[in-house]
């Protein structure tokens, strides 16, 4: 049991969101010595979620926090073919994802599974938390950053960690508005659940089409995931009301079975819609608040490495958190604002290139003309499976190139 001597000479910390970077960040200050409290708008944690991989600094930051084992149980099972067809049923393209990504370390599993995990992984001792609260203000002070909650109480913190997510509320209040920061690429993507009914395995299924790209996977539990990825030229919010009938027209030329899985789903109001959009901002700090993860750099879902970024970003300001305290002690002002001075400087970099090749990406992801989409086919569909494999054996390659910085 600590005195309450040390407790004070400990730094405090509040972290804003209780997603991957919420959680990792919560994980690497615990460990830094420092006291968390967590507080989240949520009532629990958040279920469900994207697949995702992790590969590169990610997975070298979830081994260092000894949690590979547990994530690999609860793994995806090895990710066999990715068949593309077009909207008449006919098979466009086929990748062989274990040839693909042979030699290269990689889990596939649900962002829920490692929001899971990473709670899991939290020891009770020095982490408070706050569900079903929201941070109403905060006051940067000469000394500490004062921070009010929904819940009525007031905290005196050394540092305030905004963790939550690309449509972050105190991104808004304190560093700039959606309309200076938050830049869409042009497309949309849904995602929602429905009972499988196509029994994929392993395997991943698309039906691609100028302008809108729709992806099955099942999810090992008697559910199957669609994700549609598409051309738009409007963003912004969709009212859950509006989003199955915004589906339905986007999707009113697929294929036939894209459309009746769309009409399977039991509760069109859970449907996700966003736009893929990038975070820019020339800082990611404002005094002693800390935007992190998408809040703070948003690479959008085209780009499959937010999660990861957003644990070796966490790991990475312990790092400098802990170099610029003085024997346990919370860190004055000036080390503080080094430290993360030093956050800043060792991941932007990565992050610049990561969000340019997003960028690049989303055009030969889902090509909006019918002529770029027929080109883009015919070249994957003549390249000698060699050549393919090195095609995307380079995407992964450069990816790797980006993140080295990180590791």
């Amino acid at each position: 049991m600590q005195t309450l001597e040390e407790q004070s000479r400990q730094g405090f910390v509040i972290i804003c969101g209780a997603g991957v970077a919420g959680l990792a960040a919560a994980w690497w200050m615990q460990r830094a010595g420092w006291r968390v409290l967590v507080v989240e708008q949520a009532e629990e944690l958040r279920d469900g979620g994207h697949m995702m991989g992790l590969s590169g600094p990610g997975l070298a930051t979830v081994r260092r926090m000894d949690l590979v084992a547990r994530l690999g149980e609860r793994a995806y099972p090895d990710m066999g073919q990715h068949i593309y067809r077009d909207r008449r049923g006919r098979e466009i393209l086929r990748i062989n994802y274990r040839e693909a990504l042979a030699g290269i370390e990689w889990l596939t599993l649900r962002r829920g599974v490692l929001v899971q995990e990473l709670r899991a992984a939290l020891p009770t001792r020095d982490i408070a938390w706050r569900f079903g609260v929201t941070v109403q203000e905060a006051l940067n002070q000469a000394s500490s950053v004062r921070v009010s909650l929904s819940d009525g109480s007031c905290h005196e913190a050394d540092l305030l960690i905004a963790a939550d997510g690309v449509h972050s509320s105190l991104r808004r209040r304190h560093f700039a508005a959606d309309a200076n920061c938050l830049h869409p690429l042009g497309y949309r993507y849904a995602s929602y659940e429905v009972q499988d009914h196509l029994l994929l395995g392993q395997d991943f299924l698309s039906y691609a089409e100028p302008g809108i790209q729709t992806e099955y996977y099942g999810l090992c539990d008697g559910r199957l995931a669609a994700l549609h990825v598409w051309r738009s030229r409007e963003a912004g919010f969709v009212p859950p009301a509006q989003r199955h009938s915004l589906l339905r027209t986007c999707t009113a030329r697929s294929f036939t079975g894209v459309r009746a899985t769309l009409e399977a789903v039991e509760n069109p109001q859970e449907i996700v819609i966003d736009d893929l959009a990038l975070v820019e901002l020339p800082s990611w700090r404002q005094g002693r608040i800390l935007l992190l993860g998408d809040a703070a750099h948003s690479l959008s879902l085209i780009s499959g490495q937010g999660a990861g970024v957003a644990l070796a970003s966490a790991s990475i300001l312990a790092e400098e958190l802990e170099r610029a305290a003085a024997g346990g002690v919370a860190p004055s002002s000036s080390a503080l604002e080094s430290a993360l001075a030093r956050h800043d400087q060792r991941l932007r970099p990565t992050i610049l290139r990561l969000q340019h090749r997003s960028r690049k990406l989303a055009p030969m992801y889902v090509p909006s003309s019918r002529v770029g989409f027929a080109l883009r086919n015919l070249v994957l569909r003549t390249m000698p499976d060699v050549l393919l494999k090195k095609y995307f054996a380079s995407g992964l390659k450069s990816e790797a190139q980006a993140l080295a910085a990180l590791a």
